[in-house]
């Protein structure tokens, strides 16, 4: 039997019935029970499964929450944990710019330190060779006079 022709049934068991003054009906209860039960046995699967979906419906919610919970969580972690890479590389490349900058400052430092080196080094030289070569020709000077007139110099020419 089908649940329809089973409510038909259940419609006929209260129309059968003994009408009390106030509108109240005497009915079979043995006949509504067996109605009952029938209907219970032919309650279509989906119905079933829905009064099960329907029971386990709190169980499902939380369990989804719970997980939703769980992906939130962890994208947030991920989230900060990009958050303070980024962080870090940021950091990293201020530091590298800084050290770059005091290295380049270190090298110019040096480079005119070491410029200043060569040119004091090139002046003393510069004042040597000066005051060697004064002395050269003070002493040729000297040998020229000390030498008579009369004897022949290779070195005039």
């Amino acid at each position: 039997m089908t649940l329809d022709e089973l409510l038909e049934q259940f419609d006929e068991v209260l129309d059968n019935g003994i009408k009390i003054p106030g509108k109240k009906t005497l009915v079979d209860i043995e006949k509504l029970r067996a109605v009952v039960d029938d209907i219970r046995l032919n309650i279509p699967g989906e119905i079933k499964q829905a009064k099960a979906i329907v029971s386990d419906r709190a169980e499902i919610i939380t369990t989804a929450k719970r997980e939703a919970d769980g992906i939130i969580k962890s994208a947030e972690e991920r989230a900060k944990a990009m958050v303070a890479q980024e962080q870090i590389v940021k950091l990293a490349q201020e530091k590298a710019a800084e050290i770059i900058s005091h290295a380049q400052a270190k090298s110019r430092e040096m480079r005119k330190a070491a410029q200043d080196f060569v040119d004091d080094l090139m002046r003393r030289a510069d004042e040597s060779v000066t005051a060697n070569l004064g002395e050269i020709r003070k002493t040729r000077a000297a040998l020229k006079q000390q030498i008579p007139a009369s004897t022949p110099r290779n070195d005039q020419q």
